[in-house]
């Protein structure tokens, strides 16, 4: 009757151990009790055939002998003790086969390679085998010290907290793999499985925890899969996963007409020569070190080639990628390129860097590298297409004399070559001093008298005068703008101490200088416009400098510094362009601005558009409320004045007063406007 008991309680699941230990201390207390009652039941038995008054002769005829009646009493008796003494031994061996299960529990987890740990519902380590210490490094102590989730790796610990809490709800753990720090810093990886223990309520109060370490195995996989996706003798990307990065980069640029990229495909002229004259082994550690040099090089092209498109989901994590396709081609992915001109720059850069003497074995070798470019702006739509594109770029280079590079697109590759031409000739321009400085005046509407100047760049070139618009952003992309602008607040300055001391007035005359945003950029800025003071001896005051309101009204932290700094020196700040923007006007209270100058835009149709009329009436009324004085740009006709005087606006410029002229120019118009005001007053 017992067997089937028996087998129930010899499973082997660690889960139902507590059962079985719950069943045997249910059966003892079970046989216990009924031994217990039945000798009551059996003593009081016998006892009560010594009493006389159950001793009557009714009961002769009814019972039997009372020795019968002994006999059989203690026959009873002595069947239940063997049967008592039976299952007394049968839960003894089952508590011995539990024992040593138990014994061999604790054998196996003691050697056993896995890690085996018991924590309590809380995460508290209840029991931790000693293969903790020969894996991990960690003794009893500093386990027990510690909670079982203290030692995951921080980005892991919120899922493998999420799985020890679904185990004990659903009584099913799961497989898992996650970091673990080992004693010495390093980070192991773990393949762990927990299983559930239920309490008398069957509800999970432990977990039995088995982890394995499988670092090295996934170390394993990690090589294979790399291996799988990179070039065994330079390490660089393959072709393979350079098309899956460029059918990704490709895909994007469809969905999102402002990103834009550039491929370039590199390979060496004459390199067969090379490999044939030197060996294969020369070869190999040649395109090794030019992998290295490209690698460097493409990493230096995050400056002409950065980050700068935002709200594209799913952009490339990576800026640039560079791969090896095969033999000696090479390949870079250039991420968000806004110009080609910048592709072909980066090209022209490696070029230069690829021309610096190779060392192998001893021997100097000189290459040259025809560079084939072209541009996410094509119709394609595969990656195989695009990169096709580049390699019949490639071997036009190669064909119109090697050392070249060429771009896919002929529209594309004239407006880079214009582009790159025009580079440089401005840099020539500037070395060679080709820019002028023109002014234009601005007028005080009250008095009609000149009260100061707006200094702007002009390009003398021999073909004639270049307006701004047609090198400025350029110059402001390149960086030329800084030099440049240096120039102009020099050479201005020095016009305007000219000019005070010819035509002295009240106030004296001012100068305005436009600072770009590479200049407002520059952290010697105000150092900078310090020195040029300095050296021409113009008082701060009479200096206005112009910050477009995009910029003024940026950055807050950063632009208020630099504000504060140019405020510092003395000299008189003004928001260009104002209107055009973003300006938030409890930003605007706080910026240390003296001057608003409304945009051309308002001006020039505010005689026939209400609309503008009004927007630049409530500019003056703001500027006025704050503080401030306010300039129109733009000022082309009388009607235009007779509203600026009407919204009492203090100064105006423009084609009405004049032109943008050189400084002898400014010099005769200047006499004019004194003599002018003169026969004015003397009228």
């Amino acid at each position: 009757m017992d067997q089937p008991a028996f087998q129930e309680v010899s499973q082997n699941s660690p889960q139902a151990i507590p059962t079985q230990m719950r069943r045997i201390e249910g059966r003892e207390w079970w046989l216990w009790g009924f031994a217990v009652a039945v000798t009551l039941a059996l003593t009081l038995g016998i006892i009560s055939f010594t009493f006389p008054w159950l001793n009557r002769e009714t009961d002769v005829a009814y019972w039997f002998d009372l020795r019968e009646w002994v006999r059989g009493l203690a026959a009873l008796v002595l069947l239940f003790d063997f049967y008592a003494v039976y299952q007394h031994m049968q839960l003894h061996r089952i508590r011995r086969q539990l024992a040593e299960r138990d014994q061999l529990f604790h054998l196996i987890s003691e050697n056993a390679a896995d890690m085996i740990a018991l924590v309590d519902s809380d995460g508290r380590r209840l029991y931790n085998s000693p293969s903790y210490q020969k894996v991990l490094g960690y003794s009893n102590e500093d386990l027990n010290s510690t909670s079982a989730f203290e030692q995951i790796h921080p980005d892991d610990r919120p899922r493998v907290e999420q799985a020890a809490k679904k185990a004990r709800l659903t009584g099913q753990g799961e497989r898992m793999e996650y970091r673990v720090l080992h004693k010495d810093g390093t980070w192991r990886t773990l393949e762990s499985t927990a299983s559930p223990i239920l309490n008398a309520k069957g509800q999970t109060d432990k977990l039995v925890i088995v982890n394995r370490d499988i670092t090295e195995r996934k170390r394993a996989e990690e090589m294979l899969a790399h291996n799988a996706f990179h070039d065994g003798l330079t390490n660089l990307p393959n072709r393979a996963l350079f098309l899956d990065r460029l059918q990704h980069a490709l895909t994007l640029s469809k969905r999102h007409p402002n990103y834009k990229f550039a491929i370039l495909l590199i390979d060496v002229d004459e390199f067969k020569i090379i490999n044939d004259s030197l060996g294969h082994k020369a070869g190999d550690e040649l395109l090794i070190q030019l992998a290295q040099r490209l690698t460097c090089s493409v990493r230096q092209a995050d400056l002409v080639s950065r980050p700068r498109t935002s709200g594209v989901p799913d952009r490339p994590l990576h800026d640039n990628t560079l791969a090896r396709l095969g033999g000696d081609e090479f390949t870079i992915l250039l991420d968000d390129v806004r110009d080609p001109i910048e592709a072909v720059r980066v090209a022209e850069r490696m070029q230069a860097e690829l021309a610096v003497p190779f060392v192998v074995n001893g021997q100097k070798i000189v290459i040259s590298v025809s560079i084939g470019i072209a541009a996410s702006t094509s119709p394609h739509t595969q990656a195989e297409d695009l990169l096709r594109d580049a390699d019949i770029a490639m071997y036009r280079a190669k064909r119109a004399g090697k050392g070249r590079c060429e771009v896919s697109d002929p529209a594309m590759h004239a407006s880079a070559v214009k582009r790159l031409s025009l580079e440089t000739d401005l840099r020539k321009a500037l070395d060679q001093g080709e820019f002028r400085v023109y002014y234009q005046p601005i007028v005080s509407l009250q008095t009609g008298m000149f009260t100061g100047f707006e200094a702007l760049t002009r390009w003398q070139r021999p073909e004639g005068v270049l307006s701004p618009m047609d090198f400025i952003g350029v110059a402001e992309e390149t960086g030329l703008i800084i030099p440049m602008n240096r120039q102009l607040l020099r050479e201005a300055c020095q016009h305007l101490r000219s000019w005070q001391s010819e035509f002295p007035s009240t106030p004296p005359l001012t100068m305005s200088v436009n600072i770009t945003s590479k200049e407002f950029a520059q952290p010697d800025l105000a150092s900078e416009i310090r020195k040029c003071l300095e050296q021409t001896g113009i008082d701060p005051s009479c200096l206005q400098v112009e910050i477009i309101e995009t910029i003024a009204m940026g950055d807050a932290e950063k632009s208020g510094q630099v504000l504060a700094q140019l405020k510092a020196l003395g000299v008189r700040l003004s928001i260009d362009d104002f209107g055009t923007g973003y300006s938030s006007l409890g930003r605007l209270r706080r910026i240390p601005v003296d001057t608003l100058k409304i945009d051309r835009a308002f001006i020039s149709n505010m005689e026939r558009d209400p609309e503008n009329r009004e927007i630049v009436r409530a500019i003056i009324v703001l500027a006025h409320n704050l503080g401030l004085k306010v300039v129109a740009e733009g000022t082309e006709t009388e009607e235009q004045v007779s509203l600026l005087k009407q919204f009492n606006c203090e100064m105006a410029q423009g084609y009405f007063f004049s032109r943008p002229i050189d400084d002898q120019a400014m010099l005769k118009l200047l006499a004019s406007n004194r003599n002018a005001r003169a026969a004015s007053v003397g009228g």
